[in-house]
């Protein structure tokens, strides 16, 4: 499963998560074990006023020897040694330490006890606690059997027959174990009153413990969610830092081709909305996912050690869940599937609208770009709302079905109690179980819901990490050039290019030199291959076939930063970064130095505007240069370059903005300045490649002609062409 494998890839989560599922169990026991302690409050606390079981912790002797006439010999000697004569020896006895509540000695005490003090309760006199046994009535066989211990006359063989005989008549009255244990607890009662002891500090202590240990419990259960939740806080933050690290440092890295096949929109939906997704569905799973499954099965458990008889309710309650959760699922779940790519259509229409608005503007199309926007935004608006009224649905029927089964478990759990099978207590605990259980179950659909979107975000976003770049570097130990000096002269040989998704070559068996010294012009028409050759030189594409050379080194065996430490790229479109304009013409490094910046700006013709600015060096330039004209962007574009001073300048079309003046003084202050590296320029305009020292004339992906302008118009009819569409006879032969 993505997801899992998204929230596991970083190893360094892996201990805090294991401390979420300690505290988890930790914080789950804590709340199953509160419904044992409310049941024992009711059934103890309240019903038997303090008394926990038939062991008594005072007893008269006398008491003890008339119980003790129904115990076999066994059982008289076990009570023998868990009891001792009370210090000031008044005719009581007092049990010793080490018959702790729960403690499997004292577990054989209370059986002990327990027959002889339903037998003891029915012999006592007519009073309001011998009524609490009332409900048994001896059969005349028990009663024989009874009256022959009372005379001295029984053996343990007769003692072993009232036990079997009594136990065996409850069960034929239907009578549950319950009756056993209220009526001892009624007889132990009656002996505390007889010996004079304060019933009200026994029954108050007794509440006091019972809610201090649920105190205790509620406590350590609320800082144990808090540390949950922050520690699944910090994680899910970790995992959504590391993704968006990962994801961006691989499209840092992605070259035209991989850029081409995702779209810009949807790399920004991957790194932002869809981690965002990833994100919330790890604090999810980590504090419900864990959390649902250690309640469930402790509730089960629970429940079955209640012994109530209503398990079936529950399994009846599990299996209705089921299948509301699996028929909410499949209904669902591809419209989550889709909800992600719905998003990116949203962002990508959103993203064309803004980007254009001039132009939308300009041609008066704002209704018809509302319609196509809206049509998108009620696709996902429509997906939405379905998902979200799925999930409104499903609340209300599982709060239905909760609360048809309570009233189950109330209607007979409320048999069970009258038939004596279950306590109030007990039932109450039942309740709280189930409420634990059907709950849980509730948690996980949640978070089922939610996981199959980030499923498929976690599927995005591996997607970006895992597409490896069509342009990479050579291992280390091949790159042999990396410490080499080099002068800059570019070869093309018998290069040949093809867009991925392509049929047919955009480049066709392209070979010619650039040399240091001189500048390299290239020429064509719209779509000819111009910029796509000359995007080669920097590897943004690799050749098909063929080879680009920098000093006769193939650029495939420098490393990509060696590659690009040589060559100053001035991109068709100037593109400045949020900053100042200082900034943005030392954006190749911290190398270069005020003197450079001054001398690059001053090559580049943006002295003049620079200084206008109230800040100088110092105005801030806005996301993407927004607040300067495409022309300063341009000679901002060409100065950062220069600043560089690299071996290769490359300007594809930078100067396209400038008038024909400041084109002119820009190339004279290049040439004059920059005169030992190797230029090579993109062109539309022939006035700005006219005393180029070699031209390239690319039609249609081939080259059609190499060499000065004079040349060309001599023999390339293409390049005539172009020169007779911009030049007027007078300058042609001039």
């Amino acid at each position: 499963m993505n997801f899992l494998s998204v929230m596991f890839r970083d190893k360094k989560h892996i201990p805090a998560i294991l401390v979420i599922v300690v505290l988890l169990i930790t914080q789950a026991y804590c709340e199953l074990e509160l419904p044992n302690y409310t049941s024992g409050i009711v059934d103890v606390g309240i019903m038997q006023g303090g008394i926990e079981d038939a062991v008594p912790g005072e007893i008269s002797k006398r008491s003890m020897q008339s119980l003790m006439l129904f115990m076999t010999q066994a059982q008289k000697d076990e009570v023998a040694a868990a009891y001792e004569t009370s210090a000031d020896d008044a005719g009581r006895l007092v049990l010793k330490d080490g018959y702790a509540s729960g403690s499997e000695a004292r577990d054989t005490l209370v059986k002990d006890f327990q027959v002889p003090m339903v037998i003891g309760l029915r012999m006592q006199p007519a009073n309001d606690t011998a009524e609490e046994g009332a409900a048994f009535q001896p059969s005349p066989a028990l009663q024989a059997l009874i009256g022959k211990i009372m005379a001295g006359q029984g053996t343990d063989e007769d003692v072993t027959a009232i036990h079997e005989n009594m136990e065996d008549q409850m069960a034929l009255m239907g009578l549950g174990d319950n009756m056993l244990e209220t009526a001892a607890a009624t007889y132990v009662r009656a002996e505390y009153e007889a010996l004079g002891l304060d019933m009200q500090k026994i029954q108050m202590d007794y509440m006091l413990r019972m809610a201090g240990i649920m105190a205790i419990f509620t406590l350590i259960a609320v800082a144990v969610a808090v540390l949950v939740g922050l520690l699944a806080s910090l994680v899910s933050a970790g995992v959504g830092r590391g993704l968006r690290k990962d994801a961006f440092t691989r499209i840092m890295h992605f070259s035209g081709t991989e850029m081409d096949k995702f779209s810009h929109a949807s790399l920004i939906t991957r790194s932002t909305n869809d981690v965002q997704q990833i994100q919330m569905a790890v604090v999810m799973f980590l504090r419900m996912v864990l959390f649902a499954p250690a309640m469930a099965v402790g509730g089960i458990i629970m429940v079955g050690r209640t012994d109530t008889g209503l398990s079936w309710v529950i399994v009846a309650a599990v299996v209705i869940l089921a299948a509301v959760i699996g028929t909410l699922l499949g209904v669902t779940m591809p419209k989550f599937k889709k909800m992600q790519t719905l998003i990116d259509d949203v962002n990508l229409v959103s993203r064309e609208i803004l980007t254009g608005l001039p132009v939308i503007r300009a041609f008066c199309r704002e209704d018809f770009e509302k319609k196509r926007f809206g049509k998108v935004s009620t696709t996902l608006y429509k997906n939405q709302l379905f998902t979200n009224r799925a999930m409104m649905m499903f609340m209300p029927g599982v709060f239905f079905i909760m609360n048809i089964v309570m009233v189950g478990i109330v209607w007979f759990g409320g048999k069970g109690i009258d038939a004596g099978d279950m306590q109030v207590g007990d039932l109450m605990a039942f309740m709280s179980y189930t409420m634990f259980i059907v709950m849980s179950f509730m948690m996980l659909a949640m978070v089922t819901i939610i996981l199959p979107r980030a499923t498929v975000a976690a599927t995005r976003v591996l997607e970006v990490i895992k597409t490896g770049s069509s342009v990479a570097d050579k291992p280390a130990s091949e790159l042999k050039h990396e410490e080499d000096h080099f002068a800059g002269r570019v070869v093309f040989d018998d290069v040949s290019f093809r867009y991925h998704d392509a049929e047919d070559d955009t480049l066709s068996h392209i070979s010619f030199s650039a040399e240091p010294g001189q500048t390299t012009a290239i020429i064509g028409g719209t779509g000819s291959g111009k910029s796509t050759l000359i995007n080669l030189i920097p590897r943004l594409f690799d050749v098909t076939s063929g080879s680009v050379q920098v000093d006769g080194v193939d650029v495939r065996d420098l490393s990509q930063h060696k590659l690009r430490s040589l060559i100053g790229f001035v991109p068709q479109k100037g593109a400045l970064f949020r900053g100042t304009i200082g900034s943005n013409i030392k954006y190749s490094g911290p190398e270069v130095t005020d003197e450079d910046m001054h001398e690059a700006a001053e090559i580049a013709q943006a002295e003049d505007f620079i200084a206008e600015k109230e800040g100088g060096y110092e105005s801030e330039i806005a996301q993407g240069g927004s607040n300067v004209s495409g022309g300063q962007r341009q000679r901002l574009s060409i100065a950062r370059a220069i600043a560089k001073h690299p071996e290769i300048f490359i300007f594809d079309d930078s100067f396209s903005a400038l008038d024909f003046k400041t084109d002119a003084a820009l190339r004279r202050a290049l040439a004059g300045r920059v005169g030992g590296a190797t230029v090579m320029i993109v062109a539309q305009r022939i006035a700005t490649i006219l005393r180029a020292d070699k031209i390239i004339v690319i039609d249609e992906g081939e080259v059609v002609g190499i060499g000065t302008h004079k040349e060309l118009l001599a023999s390339c009819e293409v390049y005539r062409e172009i020169a007779s569409s911009q030049l007027s006879e007078e300058e042609l032969t001039a």
